[in-house]
């Protein structure tokens, strides 16, 4: 007897039996399969001996020395048997007979081809095959039967996670987008009550420096008028240190007027940067907008971080600052965490080994302008490249291509949400028109090229 099931069919094909626990990324030889071969040489009884045996077989695998003959579906088989004079025929001669009778390709499936492709590939086959089962080879010489009502069903079951994940990242970003415009509000009003009393603070230092000014030059003339003061004077002077007194006192002035002027440069960049759902196009200087995300990052970057200012002579773009803004903050703040994780990380033997060259974190910002050559659609337009390098861990290779999926991050659970790069990257291609790559290197480092047209895209 040439039947050679590897194991026998069971319940486990049963179109009504739970699939398994699908993903987007299954495969067919994820899913349930028939292992029913038969050698094309026996007879056609034994074909109908295993259909009767399994009345929900879709089909029988025909095999040869091992090697694929073809395949007759259950449906076939009883249209041939049902022919006039098709018993005759068919049940003491070899399949193969029967075989050359059934006019239909087969279609024939890696196990590792994703079920939505085999999907696709199945249902463009001629309507006369369309129902037909399909052979998943495993490996070689290795072969099973899938019933495509199984495909179909299991197409539907990924089509259902496809439509709720796509709900989902819709719902995530739209309360993304809600928090962050909370988030502006709340720090537009922030730096607005700063800036009130910081610009009367400043306005006035102006004026105090003035005024300590000529009471210096009082204090001088009366020192050099006269010769004599008396010894009450004298004694208050050394009490108060007179001389430390008029030498401090302007810089101290100095420094409360460098303090009020960085302290509004902050306020001024929490209020640009709390516009990030703002709508308006304007003409914004990259560099100055870099510089905002920087200021407002200051406190992290204290952290033993270097950051290298590459600036080229680039023109104003017109674009969405906020927008734009808000893709700096993403990531130079990655940038800034992958530092702090491979600062961690470093063993201390490894500081002592590598004195002559000591690892220092280190962020490299560069801004050029580029005429893209290898762009059909924008052929000898001038585009604006920024990058943002940093030396930290780097991004292993196997996920790199799933980096700006949305929901997808690799820090610990409750310290990233998986958006941050997903949003950065609808900003930069769908709402600029431009695009952003990755290039990263495990253990050497990551740098994240941002490709802004300076002609506005239609897309804005």
């Amino acid at each position: 007897m040439s039947v050679m099931p590897v194991t026998p069919y069971s319940a486990t094909a049963h179109p009504d039996i739970a699939l398994p626990n699908l993903t987007l990324e299954s495969t067919l030889q994820d899913l349930p399969l028939h292992d029913f071969q038969i050698d094309a040489n026996q007879p056609g009884q034994q074909a109908t001996d295993i259909f009767d045996a399994n009345p929900l077989l879709p089909g029988i695998i025909l095999v040869e020395e091992g090697s694929l003959v073809g395949m007759i579906s259950r449906r076939r088989f009883l249209e041939q048997m049902s022919r006039p004079y098709g018993l005759c025929l068919f049940l003491n001669r070899p399949l193969t007979v029967l075989y050359s009778f059934i006019s239909s390709e087969v279609s024939v499936f890696p196990g590792k081809t994703l079920i939505v492709a085999a999907t696709r590939q199945a249902l463009r086959r001629p309507p006369e095959q369309l129902y037909e089962p399909v052979v998943v080879q495993l490996e070689p010489q290795v072969y099973r039967l899938l019933d495509v009502y199984q495909l179909l069903v299991a197409q539907s079951h990924i089509h259902e996670m496809t439509r709720q994940l796509l709900y989902e990242q819709t719902q995530a970003q739209m309360i993304q987008a809600e928090k962050m415009a909370s988030l502006g509000r709340m720090v537009a009003g922030v730096a607005h009550e700063i800036l009130n009393p910081v610009n009367f603070i400043s306005g006035n230092i102006r004026y105090l420096s003035n005024y300590s000014q000529d009471l210096i030059r009082l204090l001088s003339t009366y020192q050099s008028e006269i010769t004599n003061p008396p010894q009450t004077i004298l004694d208050i002077q050394e009490e108060i240190e007179l001389d430390f007194v008029i030498k401090d006192l302007t810089q101290i002035i100095d420094s409360m007027r460098i303090g009020a002027e960085r302290l509004k440069g902050i306020a001024s960049s929490l209020r640009n940067f709390s516009h990030t759902n703002e709508n308006d196009l304007r003409p914004v200087d990259i560099r100055s907008c870099i510089d905002n995300t920087l200021l407002i990052l200051n406190n992290r970057l204290k952290n033993s971080i270097v950051v290298v200012k590459r600036y080229g002579d680039i023109p104003t773009i017109t674009c969405h600052f906020g927008q734009i803004s808000q893709v700096f903050m993403n990531l130079i703040s990655n940038a800034i965490d992958a530092l702090t994780e491979k600062a961690q990380s470093q063993p201390l033997a490894e500081d002592f080994q590598n004195l002559d060259e000591p690892w220092e974190p280190t962020i490299i910002i560069t801004t050029e302008q580029h005429v893209l050559e290898d762009e059909p659609a924008t052929s000898g337009d001038p585009w604006v490249l920024i990058k943002i390098a940093d030396n930290g861990p780097g991004i292993p290779e196997e996920i790199q291509g799933r980096i700006f999926e949305t929901f997808f991050t690799t820090k610990p659970v409750g310290e990233g949400t998986g958006l941050g790069l997903a949003i950065s990257h609808q900003i930069i291609v769908e709402k600029h028109g431009g695009k952003i790559n990755l290039q990263s290197e495990e253990g050497q480092g990551t740098t994240f090229e941002i490709w802004l047209p300076l002609k506005p895209s239609k897309t804005i």
